[in-house]
């Protein structure tokens, strides 16, 4: 980080700028460790923050995309086959999950005994509800991957540039008495160098709390559309399992 620094300094952008960098290099260890730390706050935070963006785009693009596809097809079998490709969308995993587990617990085989098939519809669909609300659990971990981290930059940021700032004035203050002398020269630079940590610590916190609150907002909104997806599928999976035990028993009668 101090090299960096230095590199921006010599290509010389304003006097304040690098006077800001000379203050930084030349800072005292512990100052120093305080600013080396935000740095990889603030580089670790960025990189979250540019990743689930992409991610985000992802999801929005591959749900859309199942969505429509689910509402042109007919054949929901021939769909789970299809939606191999959207390893990004949430509700493709979440209908994979739950097809998955309806294929598997289907049983009816045109038991003529309706209670019978009553007990085993239910069994279907309990067993579906399941599944689905696992996959569900899984997807919602997923998106919210990487949030905790934002969430301890901003809120740890600032105490951690707070405490470089008292680290630098208490070491002005040494200096005071060392030299016996309280002048604004003696001062100044000491206590300048200290606030640059608190300005550390904010410029790290201030975007991970705004990218924490877009992207918490963004999986309450995702949570709420899996959710009714999840209703509407199950419904559809339902409506499907009446409709083949009345063909079974129609058949059964005849």
């Amino acid at each position: 980080m101090v090299y960096v620094l230095q590199m921006l300094g010599a290509l010389g952008a304003s006097p304040f700028a690098t006077d800001i960098v000379q203050m930084v290099v030349h800072a005292g260890p512990m100052v120093r460790f305080v600013l080396l730390l935000l740095f990889f706050f603030s580089l670790a935070s960025w990189t979250i923050i540019f990743m689930k963006l992409r991610l985000l785009k992802k999801f929005r693009d591959e749900n859309e995309r199942f969505l429509d596809l689910l509402s042109s097809t007919r054949e929901i079998s021939k769909l789970y086959l299809e939606t191999k490709v959207f390893s990004f969308s949430p509700l493709a995993q979440i209908f994979r999950v739950g097809y998955a587990e309806f294929s598997r617990s289907k049983t009816l085989q045109g038991n003529p005994d309706e209670s019978m098939v009553f007990q085993s519809q239910q069994t279907i669909m309990d067993n579906v509800q399941r599944a689905v609300k696992k996959a569900l659990s899984a997807q919602s971990s997923r998106l919210e991957r990487g949030l905790t981290f934002l969430a301890t930059t901003g809120n740890t940021s600032p105490f951690i540039g707070l405490f470089g700032t008292v680290w630098g004035i208490m070491t002005s203050f040494s200096s005071i008495g060392m030299k016996g002398s309280a002048s604004l020269t003696v001062v100044a630079p000491g206590i300048a160098e200290a606030l640059i940590a608190t300005a550390a610590g904010l410029a790290a916190a201030i975007p991970a709390v705004v990218a924490f609150n877009y992207f918490s907002r963004r999986m309450r909104a995702a949570q709420i559309e899996m959710g009714n997806f999840i209703s509407d599928f199950v419904g559809l999976l339902e409506r499907g399992l009446i409709k083949r035990a009345s063909i079974e028993k129609t058949r059964g009668e005849s």
